[in-house]
């Protein structure tokens, strides 16, 4: 039976092919594959546009007509991933999962992500049908398989899901989801140590619907979303797993959009998982992914694809795909309300921001003075000792020991310490010892002295400081430059950019609630762009993102998806250009997910060739007291890398040893 949303109606990509004819599609694919070379583009047409059934009466019409079988030919006539991809099509559904799960376990170490996906992600009935055909096709129990090949909670937690065994009662007793969110929080957050088997219990047998209760229950009576407590409770594979299954309950669409996403981001492309989504859920779900792709990423899955693939492969995947949704009249309505729940998902939760250093026990200002004149007296200078103290104090901590250095020594310990280190330490350790507002005005200096602008910085700092932070910064910047800092920007910067960032320098953005008529009217003014005056448009978004508060924003933003079916950065995106359009994403990003900002920056400063050493000083030194922590559990779910292990990957020496400090842990 075709899978179908709750409104009844197919979500697959792929659909029956009218008037089929298994034996005419098997001549056509013989034909295709006679002689010298194959004619490749035949065989996808024809393969790409039959659903998995029609497939399979294929299969058998080639082997009743030619005494061949079908797979096998594919398979010499074809090479490399688009002959995985093709021959994949070719397997029932079961089959295919069951031949990724012998993959992911046969050979030197266990694809433990293709485990996760696939286990996390399949129905009751999916799961049975998998076991049965790993069986038929193996001759062996998937679960003996797997009990050999892993280990620990997450070997439990696999055993667990490979059962199909998942409440499907849409019956919720309120009673049981009250006592699974006490003992969930019970034990984890609330207990010595993790009892893990209370989370392979409940999320691993519990009803979808039970779970999404608990969930919500959860949140309500711990702070936090069970995420969080995951992350902080759990580690390795057995977090990784629970968080999937965690994602899927929520909505298996959003976490196959992410998985995709992940795939095709960066330098190289997973081909492997890219093919096992595609293949996998083109008859099952396949528009509800593009639809929450889309409103995620700001881009199409297609684009996405025609951009990272190539040849007759990138050709299949864009069938299977069935459509561009940044095509005019593609973008799905039910998108917006995918988007909405998301916000109103994001809204309820309230994140608690934490800093990665924290004030010293046990403080000291003159112990911590001698140390760093010690450290500093004679030859050569103990970089290890200097990085040890500035590292572990707050920022406050610093300014007394700035204080008592100059009491105690008659000495300028900013002074002193610019003469003993160089290059990027000396940066990273002088930018900790000022203070916070100090540090944005130094960096909104340089981004402005000297040839060219740095507009990044300017956007960067502006557009993600809170009110009282901007006032400091202005307070700084004149006591320090003798200047004030709009003077600076309205000399340095001109046109629609200069409007933006002299609005956002006088720290005067509304600080009340969300105000839902307001908010209405508000979209409304950023939805109207078909009047084609790009002045007028800038000076709207500049009047309601440059001054109204962050809760009403976020509630602006929501009603602007809900009008245009679109998120609010990409009509800025598809209508503005240059720093205009930079300034503005940069505020929708931050207002929207400030930590999210921030690690994709911190990402962007290491990845490739070279690192961008100036943006990873400035971040890590600005948000260490301030919600480091936060961007380090985002910088690992949004990158699956920790940000320690980029940072030591990335960096070297002294500098190195500074940043992990600050860093305050791998992930």
């Amino acid at each position: 039976m075709a899978p179908t949303s709750k409104a009844g109606r197919y979500r697959g990509s792929v659909k029956e092919f009218p008037n089929f004819n298994a034996s005419q599609d098997a001549e056509a694919l013989y034909t295709a594959m006679k002689g010298f070379g194959s004619d490749k583009e035949a065989i996808l047409d024809l393969i790409t546009s039959r659903n998995n059934k029609q497939r399979i009466e294929i299969s058998q019409a080639y082997k009743s007509l030619y005494g061949k079988d079908l797979i096998a030919d594919l398979k010499r006539e074809l090479t490399g991933k688009f002959e995985r991809l093709i021959v994949g099509l070719m397997r029932p559904l079961a089959y295919f999962d069951a031949k990724e799960i012998k993959d992911a376990l046969q050979g030197i170490g266990t694809d433990e992500k293709c485990l996760i996906e696939i286990l996390a992600s399949r129905t009751n009935q999916q799961i049975h049908n998998l076991v049965e055909a790993y069986r038929d096709a193996y001759e062996r129990e998937v679960e003996a398989d797997v009990l050999g090949d892993t280990s620990g909670h997450f070997r439990k937690m696999l055993v667990v899901l490979l059962q199909g065994t998942r409440e499907e009662d849409d019956v919720v007793s309120e009673d049981l989801v009250e006592q699974d969110a006490k003992d969930l929080l019970e034990a984890g957050d609330l207990k010595w140590g993790t009892d893990e088997a209370q989370f392979i219990y409940i999320l691993g047998n519990r009803s979808k619907q039970h779970l999404r209760l608990v969930f919500d229950e959860y949140l309500k009576i711990s702070g936090k979303p069970i995420e969080d407590s995951i992350r902080g409770e759990l580690s390795g594979d057995t977090e990784k797993l629970m968080l999937a299954v965690v994602k899927c309950i929520r909505s298996t669409p959003e976490y196959f959009a992410e998985r995709l996403y992940k795939a095709m981001k960066g330098l190289g492309t997973k081909d492997n998982t890219l093919i096992r989504i595609m293949v996998s859920r083109s008859e099952i779900d396949m528009l509800d992914i593009r639809e929450v792709f889309r409103t995620k990423y700001e881009k199409s899955l297609h684009s996405m694809i025609k951009d990272d693939t190539s040849g007759e492969y990138k050709k299949a995947l864009l069938k299977l795909c069935g459509g561009d949704d940044d095509a005019a009249g593609e973008f799905f309505p039910e998108a917006a309300q995918v988007a909405y729940r998301m916000w109103e998902l994001s809204a309820v939760a309230k994140v608690e921001l934490r800093g990665t250093v924290h004030p010293a026990s046990d403080f000291n200002a003159d112990g911590d003075g001698k140390v760093l004149r010690k450290a500093m007296k004679g030859l050569g200078t103990d970089e290890g000792a200097i990085i040890d103290v500035v590292t572990q104090r707050s920022n406050a901590q610093r300014q007394e020991i700035l204080r008592t250095y100059k009491s105690h020594f008659g000495r300028d310990l900013m002074a002193d310490l610019k003469s003993e280190l160089s290059g990027s330490l000396a940066k990273l350790i002088l930018g900790l010892m000022m203070t916070p507002a100090q540090f944005d005005a130094k960096q909104l200096k340089k981004a402005m002295e000297g040839v060219g602008t740095d507009e990044n910085i300017l956007i960067e700092i502006l557009a993600t400081r809170n009110n009282r932070e901007i006032q400091a910064i202005n307070e700084a910047y004149k006591a320090a430059y003798h200047k004030s800092l709009e003077d600076a920007l309205s000399s340095d910067t001109s046109g629609h950019f200069k409007r933006i960032l002299v609005s956002l320098a006088l720290g005067n953005r509304d600080e009340g609630g969300e105000d839902l008529t307001r908010a209405h009217e508000d979209a409304k003014k950023l939805s109207d762009v078909s009047s084609g005056d790009s002045t007028s448009l800038e000076t709207r978004f500049l009047s309601i993102l440059c001054t109204r508060s962050y809760p009403h924003l976020r509630r602006v933003f929501q009603e602007f998806i809900k009008m245009t079916n679109h998120d609010v950065a990409h009509t800025i995106r598809k209508h503005m250009s240059g720093d205009v359009r930079d300034a503005f994403v940069a505020i929708v990003r931050s207002v929207k997910d400030k930590p999210a900002f921030f690690a994709d920056k911190l990402y962007d400063s290491m990845k490739g060739i070279g690192t961008d050493e100036r943006t990873l000083t400035r971040i890590m030194v600005s948000r260490s007291e301030i919600d480091l922590l936060n961007i380090r559990r985002v910088f690992k779910e949004m990158h699956e890398k920790s940000l320690h292990h980029m940072i030591e990957k990335d960096t070297s020496g002294d500098y190195r040893k500074a940043l992990l400090a600050i860093c305050g842990g791998d992930d």
